[in-house]
Protein backbone atom coordinates (compact mmCIF):
# COMPACT_ATOMS: atom_id res chain seq x y z
CA UNK A 1 0.00 0.00 0.00
CA UNK A 2 1.32 3.39 -1.00
CA UNK A 3 2.20 5.67 1.91
CA UNK A 4 1.96 9.39 1.35
CA UNK A 5 4.52 11.59 3.11
CA UNK A 6 3.25 13.89 5.81
CA UNK A 7 3.25 17.63 5.26
CA UNK A 8 6.13 18.00 7.71
CA UNK A 9 8.17 15.36 5.86
CA UNK A 10 7.36 17.00 2.56
CA UNK A 11 8.56 20.36 3.85
CA UNK A 12 11.78 18.77 5.10
CA UNK A 13 12.44 17.17 1.71
CA UNK A 14 11.33 20.04 -0.50
CA UNK A 15 12.59 22.85 1.69
CA UNK A 16 16.02 22.72 0.12
CA UNK A 17 14.41 23.45 -3.24
CA UNK A 18 13.02 26.81 -2.24
CA UNK A 19 14.46 27.43 1.21
CA UNK A 20 16.79 29.94 -0.39
CA UNK A 21 13.89 31.87 -1.85
CA UNK A 22 14.26 34.31 1.01
CA UNK A 23 13.72 34.54 4.62
CA UNK A 24 11.25 31.74 5.32
CA UNK A 25 9.70 32.82 8.60
CA UNK A 26 11.14 36.31 8.33
CA UNK A 27 8.64 37.48 5.75
CA UNK A 28 5.18 38.88 6.38
CA UNK A 29 2.23 39.25 4.05
CA UNK A 30 -0.73 39.74 6.31
CA UNK A 31 -1.80 39.28 9.90
CA UNK A 32 -1.85 35.62 10.80
CA UNK A 33 -4.47 36.02 13.51
CA UNK A 34 -7.12 34.16 11.59
CA UNK A 35 -4.91 31.09 11.12
CA UNK A 36 -3.73 30.77 14.73
CA UNK A 37 -5.23 28.30 17.19
CA UNK A 38 -7.50 29.91 19.75
CA UNK A 39 -4.98 29.38 22.54
CA UNK A 40 -2.39 31.50 20.72
CA UNK A 41 -4.49 34.12 18.95
CA UNK A 42 -4.80 37.69 20.14
CA UNK A 43 -7.83 38.33 22.29
CA UNK A 44 -8.28 41.99 21.49
CA UNK A 45 -7.24 42.45 17.86
CA UNK A 46 -9.86 43.08 15.22
CA UNK A 47 -10.00 39.81 13.23
CA UNK A 48 -10.03 41.31 9.73
CA UNK A 49 -6.43 41.98 8.73
CA UNK A 50 -5.78 45.63 7.95
CA UNK A 51 -9.01 46.97 9.45
CA UNK A 52 -7.73 48.05 12.86
CA UNK A 53 -9.94 48.90 15.81
CA UNK A 54 -11.19 52.28 14.55
CA UNK A 55 -10.69 54.60 11.57
CA UNK A 56 -7.00 55.27 11.04
CA UNK A 57 -5.33 58.60 10.40
CA UNK A 58 -2.22 56.90 8.98
CA UNK A 59 -1.84 53.77 6.90
CA UNK A 60 1.91 53.31 7.19
CA UNK A 61 5.02 54.45 9.09
CA UNK A 62 8.52 55.49 8.04
CA UNK A 63 10.81 55.63 11.08
CA UNK A 64 14.06 57.57 10.58
CA UNK A 65 16.10 56.16 13.43
CA UNK A 66 19.27 58.01 14.49
CA UNK A 67 21.31 55.40 16.34
CA UNK A 68 23.55 56.71 19.12
CA UNK A 69 21.46 59.57 20.47
CA UNK A 70 21.47 62.96 18.71
CA UNK A 71 21.62 65.96 21.01
CA UNK A 72 18.28 67.69 21.45
CA UNK A 73 19.91 70.93 22.66
CA UNK A 74 21.99 71.09 19.48
CA UNK A 75 19.21 70.29 17.01
CA UNK A 76 15.57 71.13 17.77
CA UNK A 77 15.28 72.13 21.47
CA UNK A 78 16.54 75.71 21.65
CA UNK A 79 17.81 76.75 25.08
CA UNK A 80 19.03 80.37 25.22
CA UNK A 81 19.68 79.99 28.95
CA UNK A 82 22.20 77.27 28.17
CA UNK A 83 24.20 79.71 26.07
CA UNK A 84 23.84 82.50 28.63
CA UNK A 85 25.22 80.29 31.43
CA UNK A 86 27.86 78.40 29.47
CA UNK A 87 30.53 76.98 31.79
CA UNK A 88 28.50 77.38 34.97
CA UNK A 89 27.44 74.45 37.18
CA UNK A 90 24.03 72.93 36.55
CA UNK A 91 21.78 74.74 39.08
CA UNK A 92 19.93 71.58 40.11
CA UNK A 93 20.76 67.94 40.84
CA UNK A 94 21.87 65.60 38.09
CA UNK A 95 20.21 62.17 37.81
CA UNK A 96 21.04 59.70 40.55
CA UNK A 97 22.11 57.16 37.93
CA UNK A 98 24.25 58.44 35.05
CA UNK A 99 26.05 56.67 32.25
CA UNK A 100 29.19 58.76 32.75
CA UNK A 101 30.47 61.76 34.67
CA UNK A 102 29.74 65.24 33.32
CA UNK A 103 30.84 68.71 34.33
CA UNK A 104 29.40 72.17 33.86
CA UNK A 105 26.94 73.49 31.29
CA UNK A 106 28.05 73.45 27.66
CA UNK A 107 26.48 75.91 25.19
CA UNK A 108 25.60 74.62 21.74
CA UNK A 109 28.26 75.41 19.14
CA UNK A 110 25.51 75.94 16.56
CA UNK A 111 23.28 78.93 16.05
CA UNK A 112 19.50 78.49 16.24
CA UNK A 113 17.11 80.37 13.95
CA UNK A 114 13.34 80.58 13.58
CA UNK A 115 11.68 79.13 10.48
CA UNK A 116 8.30 79.01 8.79
CA UNK A 117 5.01 80.55 9.80
CA UNK A 118 5.22 78.58 13.04
CA UNK A 119 8.51 80.22 13.99
CA UNK A 120 10.02 76.92 15.09
CA UNK A 121 13.62 77.10 16.32
CA UNK A 122 16.07 74.82 14.49
CA UNK A 123 19.86 74.79 14.67
CA UNK A 124 22.13 75.28 11.70
CA UNK A 125 22.74 71.51 11.71
CA UNK A 126 19.44 70.98 9.84
CA UNK A 127 18.87 73.85 7.37
CA UNK A 128 16.87 71.69 4.94
CA UNK A 129 14.63 70.07 7.54
CA UNK A 130 14.17 73.60 8.93
CA UNK A 131 12.42 74.53 5.70
CA UNK A 132 9.77 71.87 6.45
CA UNK A 133 8.89 72.86 10.03
CA UNK A 134 5.34 73.89 9.15
CA UNK A 135 4.65 70.22 8.34
CA UNK A 136 6.23 68.94 11.57
CA UNK A 137 5.12 68.26 15.14
CA UNK A 138 8.03 68.41 17.59
CA UNK A 139 7.67 66.34 20.77
CA UNK A 140 10.23 67.93 23.09
CA UNK A 141 9.43 66.09 26.32
CA UNK A 142 10.12 62.47 25.49
CA UNK A 143 11.73 60.42 28.27
CA UNK A 144 12.76 56.80 28.76
CA UNK A 145 14.20 54.63 31.49
CA UNK A 146 17.70 53.52 30.54
CA UNK A 147 21.02 55.38 30.24
CA UNK A 148 22.76 52.67 28.19
CA UNK A 149 22.47 52.25 24.43
CA UNK A 150 21.33 48.62 24.56
CA UNK A 151 18.55 49.13 27.08
CA UNK A 152 17.42 52.41 25.54
CA UNK A 153 17.39 50.92 22.03
CA UNK A 154 15.24 48.02 23.20
CA UNK A 155 12.91 50.39 25.06
CA UNK A 156 12.29 52.53 21.98
CA UNK A 157 11.91 49.55 19.67
CA UNK A 158 10.11 47.00 21.85
CA UNK A 159 8.77 48.84 24.89
CA UNK A 160 10.99 46.85 27.26
CA UNK A 161 14.61 47.43 28.25
CA UNK A 162 14.74 44.20 30.26
CA UNK A 163 12.98 41.34 28.46
CA UNK A 164 12.81 40.00 24.91
CA UNK A 165 9.64 41.47 23.42
CA UNK A 166 8.25 41.96 19.89
CA UNK A 167 9.38 45.11 18.14
CA UNK A 168 7.08 47.99 17.28
CA UNK A 169 7.20 47.12 13.58
CA UNK A 170 6.30 43.51 14.36
CA UNK A 171 3.29 44.60 16.45
CA UNK A 172 2.10 46.84 13.62
CA UNK A 173 2.59 44.03 11.11
CA UNK A 174 0.64 41.69 13.39
CA UNK A 175 -2.18 44.19 13.78
CA UNK A 176 -2.52 45.42 10.21
CA UNK A 177 -0.47 43.28 7.86
CA UNK A 178 0.80 44.57 4.52
CA UNK A 179 -1.08 46.50 1.85
CA UNK A 180 0.73 44.46 -0.81
CA UNK A 181 0.45 40.66 -1.03
CA UNK A 182 3.85 40.50 -2.74
CA UNK A 183 5.92 42.45 -0.22
CA UNK A 184 6.70 42.07 3.50
CA UNK A 185 4.83 44.28 5.93
CA UNK A 186 7.98 45.29 7.86
CA UNK A 187 11.36 46.23 6.37
CA UNK A 188 14.43 47.69 8.08
CA UNK A 189 17.17 49.35 6.02
CA UNK A 190 20.82 49.23 7.17
CA UNK A 191 20.10 48.24 10.80
CA UNK A 192 22.85 47.99 13.38
CA UNK A 193 23.60 44.55 14.80
CA UNK A 194 24.76 46.03 18.11
CA UNK A 195 22.87 47.27 21.17
CA UNK A 196 20.12 44.66 21.12
CA UNK A 197 20.73 43.56 17.54
CA UNK A 198 17.94 41.61 15.90
CA UNK A 199 15.71 42.04 18.94
CA UNK A 200 15.17 45.64 17.84
CA UNK A 201 13.37 44.41 14.74
CA UNK A 202 12.40 40.89 15.78
CA UNK A 203 9.02 39.31 16.45
CA UNK A 204 9.88 37.51 19.74
CA UNK A 205 6.81 35.40 20.61
CA UNK A 206 4.62 36.82 17.84
CA UNK A 207 4.40 34.59 14.75
CA UNK A 208 7.86 34.83 13.13
CA UNK A 209 6.47 36.07 9.83
CA UNK A 210 6.11 39.49 11.52
CA UNK A 211 9.81 40.18 12.09
CA UNK A 212 11.56 42.58 9.74
CA UNK A 213 13.11 41.81 6.40
CA UNK A 214 16.57 43.40 6.29
CA UNK A 215 18.10 45.41 3.47
CA UNK A 216 21.78 46.19 3.95
CA UNK A 217 23.46 46.61 7.33
CA UNK A 218 25.52 49.17 9.18
CA UNK A 219 28.70 47.09 8.89
CA UNK A 220 28.06 45.63 5.48
CA UNK A 221 27.21 46.73 2.00
CA UNK A 222 25.61 50.13 1.90
CA UNK A 223 22.52 50.77 -0.15
CA UNK A 224 24.76 52.83 -2.42
CA UNK A 225 26.71 49.69 -3.34
CA UNK A 226 23.62 47.73 -4.29
CA UNK A 227 22.43 46.05 -1.11
CA UNK A 228 19.17 44.19 -1.56
CA UNK A 229 17.07 41.54 0.17
CA UNK A 230 19.30 38.55 0.88
CA UNK A 231 18.53 35.42 -1.18
CA UNK A 232 15.76 37.20 -3.06
CA UNK A 233 16.48 35.31 -6.27
CA UNK A 234 16.72 31.51 -6.55
CA UNK A 235 19.28 30.78 -9.23
CA UNK A 236 19.01 26.99 -8.89
CA UNK A 237 15.29 26.33 -9.37
CA UNK A 238 13.31 27.82 -12.29
CA UNK A 239 10.13 29.77 -11.50
CA UNK A 240 7.89 27.14 -13.08
CA UNK A 241 9.33 24.40 -10.85
CA UNK A 242 9.02 26.56 -7.75
CA UNK A 243 5.39 27.21 -8.60
CA UNK A 244 4.70 23.51 -8.99
CA UNK A 245 6.40 22.78 -5.67
CA UNK A 246 4.13 25.26 -3.93
CA UNK A 247 1.06 23.83 -5.65
CA UNK A 248 2.05 20.37 -4.45
CA UNK A 249 2.45 21.59 -0.88
CA UNK A 250 -1.00 23.15 -0.98
CA UNK A 251 -2.49 19.91 -2.32
CA UNK A 252 -0.76 17.84 0.35
CA UNK A 253 -1.92 20.32 2.95
CA UNK A 254 -5.53 19.60 2.05
CA UNK A 255 -4.98 15.86 1.63
CA UNK A 256 -3.32 15.28 4.98
CA UNK A 257 -5.11 17.89 7.11
CA UNK A 258 -7.03 16.31 10.00
CA UNK A 259 -10.52 17.42 10.92
CA UNK A 260 -9.32 19.69 13.73
CA UNK A 261 -6.93 22.56 13.02
CA UNK A 262 -3.93 22.04 15.34
CA UNK A 263 -1.05 24.28 16.37
CA UNK A 264 1.26 22.18 14.17
CA UNK A 265 -1.01 22.89 11.22
CA UNK A 266 -0.87 26.61 11.99
CA UNK A 267 2.93 26.50 12.09
CA UNK A 268 3.12 24.78 8.74
CA UNK A 269 0.49 27.08 7.24
CA UNK A 270 2.61 30.07 8.25
CA UNK A 271 5.71 28.48 6.76
CA UNK A 272 3.99 27.68 3.48
CA UNK A 273 2.65 31.22 3.41
CA UNK A 274 6.17 32.61 3.81
CA UNK A 275 7.40 30.40 0.93
CA UNK A 276 4.56 31.68 -1.23
CA UNK A 277 5.38 35.30 -0.41
CA UNK A 278 9.06 34.73 -1.13
CA UNK A 279 8.09 33.31 -4.51
CA UNK A 280 5.94 36.32 -5.35
CA UNK A 281 8.66 38.70 -4.17
CA UNK A 282 11.05 37.41 -6.81
CA UNK A 283 8.90 39.03 -9.47
CA UNK A 284 7.77 42.15 -7.61
CA UNK A 285 10.49 43.25 -5.18
CA UNK A 286 13.31 43.93 -7.70
CA UNK A 287 11.20 46.56 -9.44
CA UNK A 288 10.40 48.31 -6.16
CA UNK A 289 14.03 48.19 -5.04
CA UNK A 290 15.31 49.67 -8.32
CA UNK A 291 15.65 53.40 -7.61
CA UNK A 292 17.23 53.97 -11.04
CA UNK A 293 13.65 54.14 -12.31
CA UNK A 294 13.31 57.53 -10.62
CA UNK A 295 13.97 60.78 -12.49
CA UNK A 296 17.13 62.86 -12.19
CA UNK A 297 15.15 65.56 -10.40
CA UNK A 298 14.06 63.09 -7.72
CA UNK A 299 17.65 61.92 -7.28
CA UNK A 300 18.73 65.53 -6.82
CA UNK A 301 15.91 66.13 -4.34
CA UNK A 302 17.24 63.31 -2.14
CA UNK A 303 20.89 64.27 -2.55
CA UNK A 304 21.79 61.16 -4.56
CA UNK A 305 24.85 62.62 -6.22
CA UNK A 306 27.84 60.53 -5.14
CA UNK A 307 28.59 62.84 -2.21
CA UNK A 308 28.05 62.61 1.56
CA UNK A 309 24.24 62.57 1.19
CA UNK A 310 24.21 59.80 -1.43
CA UNK A 311 23.84 56.70 0.74
CA UNK A 312 21.20 58.03 3.10
CA UNK A 313 19.44 59.62 0.15
CA UNK A 314 19.17 56.21 -1.47
CA UNK A 315 17.79 54.75 1.74
CA UNK A 316 15.16 57.47 2.05
CA UNK A 317 14.12 57.13 -1.59
CA UNK A 318 13.91 53.37 -1.15
CA UNK A 319 11.74 53.91 1.93
CA UNK A 320 9.34 56.05 -0.11
CA UNK A 321 9.16 53.42 -2.86
CA UNK A 322 8.53 50.61 -0.36
CA UNK A 323 5.87 52.60 1.48
CA UNK A 324 4.20 53.61 -1.75
CA UNK A 325 4.16 49.95 -2.77
CA UNK A 326 2.36 48.92 0.42
CA UNK A 327 4.98 48.08 3.06
CA UNK A 328 3.36 48.94 6.37
CA UNK A 329 6.46 49.84 8.45
CA UNK A 330 9.82 50.92 7.04
CA UNK A 331 12.72 51.84 9.29
CA UNK A 332 15.69 53.76 7.91
CA UNK A 333 18.73 53.67 10.19
CA UNK A 334 21.76 55.92 10.50
CA UNK A 335 24.73 55.67 12.87
CA UNK A 336 26.47 56.84 15.00
CA UNK A 337 25.37 59.89 17.02
CA UNK A 338 27.26 58.98 20.22
CA UNK A 339 29.49 62.02 20.70
CA UNK A 340 31.10 61.80 24.12
CA UNK A 341 33.81 63.83 22.40
CA UNK A 342 34.19 65.62 19.06
CA UNK A 343 30.57 66.74 19.29
CA UNK A 344 30.97 69.59 16.82
CA UNK A 345 32.82 67.57 14.21
CA UNK A 346 30.76 64.37 14.25
CA UNK A 347 27.30 65.94 14.70
CA UNK A 348 28.13 68.24 11.77
CA UNK A 349 29.18 65.29 9.61
CA UNK A 350 26.18 63.11 10.50
CA UNK A 351 23.61 65.88 10.15
CA UNK A 352 25.00 66.82 6.74
CA UNK A 353 24.57 63.22 5.58
CA UNK A 354 20.87 63.07 6.48
CA UNK A 355 19.48 66.64 6.38
CA UNK A 356 18.88 66.94 2.65
CA UNK A 357 17.63 63.34 2.18
CA UNK A 358 15.13 63.70 5.05
CA UNK A 359 13.81 67.00 3.73
CA UNK A 360 13.66 65.44 0.27
CA UNK A 361 11.64 62.50 1.59
CA UNK A 362 9.17 64.75 3.39
CA UNK A 363 8.81 66.97 0.31
CA UNK A 364 8.41 63.99 -2.02
CA UNK A 365 5.75 62.37 0.16
CA UNK A 366 3.87 65.66 0.28
CA UNK A 367 4.06 66.23 -3.48
CA UNK A 368 2.74 62.74 -4.15
CA UNK A 369 -0.14 63.07 -1.71
CA UNK A 370 1.35 60.31 0.46
CA UNK A 371 2.14 62.44 3.50
CA UNK A 372 -1.51 62.65 4.55
CA UNK A 373 -1.61 58.95 5.42
CA UNK A 374 2.09 58.24 5.99
CA UNK A 375 3.51 58.91 9.46
CA UNK A 376 7.12 60.08 9.17
CA UNK A 377 9.03 59.93 12.46
CA UNK A 378 12.58 61.00 13.47
CA UNK A 379 14.55 60.30 16.65
CA UNK A 380 17.14 58.21 18.50
CA UNK A 381 17.24 56.00 21.59
CA UNK A 382 17.80 59.03 23.83
CA UNK A 383 19.22 62.55 23.77
CA UNK A 384 22.33 64.04 25.32
CA UNK A 385 23.19 66.03 28.41
CA UNK A 386 23.45 69.83 28.38
CA UNK A 387 26.51 69.36 30.60
CA UNK A 388 29.97 68.77 29.18
CA UNK A 389 31.81 65.47 29.13
CA UNK A 390 35.53 65.00 28.60
CA UNK A 391 38.62 67.11 29.08
CA UNK A 392 38.30 68.56 25.57
CA UNK A 393 34.99 70.15 26.56
CA UNK A 394 33.51 68.95 23.27
CA UNK A 395 31.26 66.08 24.27
CA UNK A 396 27.93 65.21 25.87
CA UNK A 397 26.78 62.11 27.76
CA UNK A 398 23.65 59.99 27.27
CA UNK A 399 20.39 61.56 28.44
CA UNK A 400 17.12 59.57 28.53
CA UNK A 401 15.42 62.09 30.82
CA UNK A 402 14.34 64.63 28.22
CA UNK A 403 14.84 64.52 24.45
CA UNK A 404 13.13 65.35 21.16
CA UNK A 405 11.30 63.33 18.52
CA UNK A 406 9.43 64.80 15.59
CA UNK A 407 6.61 63.54 13.40
CA UNK A 408 5.09 64.69 10.14
CA UNK A 409 2.00 63.65 8.17
CA UNK A 410 -0.16 60.74 9.21
CA UNK A 411 -2.73 62.83 11.06
CA UNK A 412 -0.45 64.98 13.24
CA UNK A 413 -0.41 68.77 13.34
CA UNK A 414 2.06 70.78 11.29
CA UNK A 415 4.05 73.64 12.75
CA UNK A 416 3.39 72.46 16.28
CA UNK A 417 5.49 71.85 19.37
CA UNK A 418 4.39 69.69 22.31
CA UNK A 419 6.01 69.40 25.73
CA UNK A 420 9.03 71.09 27.27
CA UNK A 421 12.27 70.36 29.00
CA UNK A 422 13.79 72.56 31.72
CA UNK A 423 15.70 75.75 30.86
CA UNK A 424 18.81 73.75 30.00
CA UNK A 425 17.27 70.70 28.31
CA UNK A 426 18.12 68.05 30.90
CA UNK A 427 14.71 66.84 32.14
CA UNK A 428 11.27 66.68 30.55
CA UNK A 429 9.12 68.96 32.71
CA UNK A 430 5.83 69.88 30.97
CA UNK A 431 3.45 67.55 29.11
CA UNK A 432 5.89 64.69 29.54
CA UNK A 433 5.73 61.86 26.97
CA UNK A 434 7.07 58.47 28.03
CA UNK A 435 8.22 55.95 25.41
CA UNK A 436 5.05 53.93 26.20
CA UNK A 437 3.00 57.05 25.40
CA UNK A 438 4.85 57.42 22.09
CA UNK A 439 4.00 53.83 21.16
CA UNK A 440 0.36 54.22 22.20
CA UNK A 441 0.10 57.35 20.06
CA UNK A 442 1.66 55.73 16.98
CA UNK A 443 -0.71 52.76 17.23
CA UNK A 444 -3.69 55.08 17.67
CA UNK A 445 -2.79 57.01 14.52
CA UNK A 446 -2.80 53.65 12.70
CA UNK A 447 -6.27 52.82 14.02
CA UNK A 448 -5.05 50.42 16.71
CA UNK A 449 -6.00 50.55 20.39
CA UNK A 450 -2.77 49.84 22.29
CA UNK A 451 -4.75 48.21 25.13
CA UNK A 452 -6.54 45.82 22.75
CA UNK A 453 -3.63 44.93 20.49
CA UNK A 454 -2.62 41.91 22.57
CA UNK A 455 -1.09 38.47 22.17
CA UNK A 456 -1.56 35.62 24.62
CA UNK A 457 1.73 33.98 25.51
CA UNK A 458 3.11 32.25 28.59
CA UNK A 459 -0.17 32.50 30.45
CA UNK A 460 -0.78 36.23 30.04
CA UNK A 461 -1.73 38.84 27.45
CA UNK A 462 1.15 40.97 26.21
CA UNK A 463 1.08 44.30 24.39
CA UNK A 464 3.61 46.82 23.06
CA UNK A 465 2.90 49.29 25.89
CA UNK A 466 3.00 46.65 28.66
CA UNK A 467 0.65 47.97 31.36
CA UNK A 468 1.18 51.67 30.68
CA UNK A 469 0.81 54.22 27.91
CA UNK A 470 -1.52 57.11 27.10
CA UNK A 471 -2.43 58.50 23.70
CA UNK A 472 -1.08 62.03 23.19
CA UNK A 473 -4.06 63.26 21.21
CA UNK A 474 -3.00 66.91 21.57
CA UNK A 475 -0.71 66.45 18.58
CA UNK A 476 -3.50 65.20 16.29
CA UNK A 477 -4.60 67.46 13.45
Amino acid sequence: MTSFPSRRQMLQRAGAGFGSLALADMLARQSAVGSLPASEASIGITPAAGSGHFPARAKRVIFLFMHGGPSQVDTFDYKPELRARDGEPLPFAKPRIQFGKTGNLLASPWRFRQYGESGAWVSDLFPNVAGCVDDITFIKSLHGSNEAHGGAMLKVHTGSDTFVRPSMGAWISYGLGSENDSLPSFITISPTMGHGGVQNFGSAFLPPIHQATRIGSRKGRSVASGATITNLQNEDVPDVIQSKQLDLLRDLDQLKRPGEHTSADAELDARIESFELAFRMQANAPEVLDISRESDSIHRLYGIDGGPTDNYGRQCLLARRLSEAGVRFVQVNQSYWDQHKDLKGKHTELAHQVDKPIAGLLTDLKQRGLLDDTLLMWGGEFGRTPTVQGASKDGRDHNPHGFTYWMAGGGVKGGFSYGQTDDFGFYATHDKVHVHDLHATILHLLGLDHERLTYHYGGRDFRLTDVEGRVVDSIFA
